[in-house]
């Protein structure tokens, strides 16, 4: 599934193209992905003028003069294609601007979703409603997670993917961050200490900056909207990379963790 560093690739892809443009024309090719698209969505797009796009953990966000906002979603194998050659059976939503530019969102899985909501009441949204802070943002603190994890006897790595907690970290960055920070995966998240969560926020923001100058990680059928792949795989340190040497020359252990695999160094992660 295309993490935050994806879909913030993404929306800087797409915002060369859409920021202050006019969508000229929407057309649904199929009634819905994961589930339907808005009714009323080709209506109140058509003729509104693109003010910005955004990011909100893994949604991207395209708001328009009308202060509505049509939220994305990729799924496992959505992703964005500008000015394809043609327009294929699996671009599912496609717009055209004013300046004759083609956009269409390809989703083969059709994992993803499209809503349109009212800009105003983003933060309300029932998908938005109970996120914890960006990770890129102020509000991700050593004391936001010393707050969230007191008491709390759940591995630490299974309580930095709660959405709640923090907003659009995924399986392959926080295994990276915590390999940085020097964490076990499964130490429980209630005695991980002070020094390590200060250790952890930094190296979680570095890892997410790093793998979006890097275009993102391609897993399966991701891609940038330019048609480019992201290359931060080449940098993982232990993700997917089981049995390999880690820095310190100790091999690279896997466990699966909420049916999600966890790669770690038990030599230098305590």
């Amino acid at each position: 599934m295309p993490e935050l560093p994806e879909v913030e690739t993404t929306v800087r892809g797409l915002a060369h193209v859409l920021d202050g443009q006019v969508i000229a024309r929407i057309e649904t090719r199929r009634a819905d992905l994961r589930r339907p698209f808005p009714p009323n969505l080709v209506q109140a797009l058509t003729g509104a003028r693109v003010t910005s796009l955004g990011r909100r953990a893994k949604y991207g966000l395209i708001h328009t003069d009308r202060d509505q906002t049509m939220v994305f979603h990729l799924g496992m194998s959505g992703r964005w294609r500008i000015d394809p050659d043609e327009i294929g059976k699996h671009d599912h939503l496609v717009l055209e601007t004013g300046a004759g530019r083609t956009l269409a969102l390809n989703d083969a899985r059709r994992f993803g979703s499209v809503d349109l909501v009212d800009t105003g009441a983003l933060e309300q949204w029932p998908q938005f409603a109970a996120m914890g802070p960006e990770p890129l943002g102020p509000g991700l603190t050593s004391a936001h997670l010393a707050k969230a994890f007191e008491n709390r006897f759940a591995a630490v790595k299974l309580l930095l993917l709660d959405q709640q907690i923090v907003a659009g970290l995924g399986n392959i960055y926080v295994c990276e961050a915590l390999h940085r920070a020097k964490i076990h995966p499964e130490r429980e998240a209630g005695k991980v200490s002070r020094a390590a969560l200060n250790r952890l926020v930094p190296e979680i923001r570095a890892v997410l900056e790093e793998a979006i100058r890097a275009g993102g990680s391609t897993l399966r059928d991701y891609v940038r909207p330019d048609g480019e792949l992201g290359y931060f795989a080449k940098d993982w340190r232990v993700y997917g990379r089981e049995g390999d040497p880690c820095a310190c020359g100790k091999p690279v252990s896997r466990v699966v963790q909420g049916g999600r695999s966890t790669f770690f160094c038990a030599s230098c992660q305590k």
